[in-house]
């Protein structure tokens, strides 16, 4: 029989409110902290916990942009750790370098709270089908604490180590690949558009193709719909790909392929694309080749 945990989920974005709504399915009481109201108006509305968070969570779900921000949650002025009972566990999902995970699992174990370092992958259809994956590493307890949240979020849970740190670097490598593929999948595009093939029926063959990729499976149709609404933001690769070029910095490692790619969300952003869906990468390659992308048809 399942445990029921009191769960708070930090951070509503498209990834974190799939999360909640998959522990409120599984039938956990989950209450959700956003600093858009209206992802809590939402969450509530679907039958979440309304008002302060209790202080005697079992669980917390972290699911924040980055470092600094899974920081402030968890220690920061009104840090929640400090007020968790012994016991309770702290699952952060957010992307982050192994050491920060090390640090974090550290300071919580000060306080008598397990950390399970869970970064998450997927996309924000499959966490709101509580089909997730999620590469975890922590304590023998910690996993046990987790299991529930796990059991609702996620379809695999790959168990990676037996302290933090590993998911992290895990998460890392997956990051690499995916920002990149991404990217390629919007160089591809776009070269194709520069010989005649439209992006329809670019996606309709190469998608049938060796040279296809659940990433350009995944984000070409928003290029062919002109639909560049955030499921992810071209915002996240910056940080992801910083991580993934820092770690692999202090091994000696080089990595050129990211660094490319990088440069690449990094000129989105400065053309004003980083609210927009990652594959608006796609706009750069289009601007600089002089093709003209789809519109959203309404």
């Amino acid at each position: 029989m399942t445990r029921v945990l009191k769960t708070a989920v930090v951070g509503l974005g498209s990834m974190g409110y799939g999360m909640a709504l998959s522990c409120l399915r599984a039938g956990h009481q989950v209450w959700g902290v956003d600093i858009n109201p209206e992802a809590v108006d939402r969450l509530k509305a679907e039958g979440g916990e309304p008002g302060n968070l209790p202080r005697d969570l079992d669980a917390v779900v972290v699911v924040v942009l980055n470092a600094a921000q899974a920081e402030a949650v968890l220690f920061g002025d009104e840090g929640i750790v400090p007020t968790l009972s012994s016991g309770a566990i702290v699952l952060s999902c957010v992307t982050v370098a192994p050491e920060f995970a090390c640090r974090m699992e550290a300071r919580c174990t000060d306080h008598g709270v397990h950390y399970l370092d869970a970064p998450i992958s997927g996309g924000a259809v499959k966490a709101s089908q509580g089909k997730l994956t999620i590469m975890a590493s922590g304590t023998a307890t910690a996993f046990d604490a987790a299991a529930p949240v796990l059991d609702a979020c996620a379809e695999t849970v790959f168990t990676l180590g037996a302290t933090a740190g590993p998911g992290s670097a895990m998460k890392a490598v997956n990051q690499l690949l995916a920002g990149v593929h991404i990217a390629t999948m919007a160089e591809a595009l776009t070269f194709g558009m520069t010989q005649g093939i439209a992006p329809d029926q670019f996606l309709n063959v190469i998608s049938k193709c060796a040279g296809s990729s659940w990433m350009l499976e995944n984000r070409a149709p928003h290029v062919v719909a002109g639909d560049y609404s955030p499921k992810s933001q071209i915002n996240i690769w910056p940080k992801d790909l910083g991580i993934v070029l820092e770690v692999a910095s202090s091994v000696g490692f080089d990595a050129p392929i990211a660094r490319a790619a990088l440069s690449q969300y990094t000129a989105a952003v400065e053309m004003g694309l980083g609210a927009e869906d990652d594959a608006a990468v796609t706009k750069v390659y289009a601007e600089n080749a002089g093709v003209t992308l789809p519109n959203k048809q309404d």
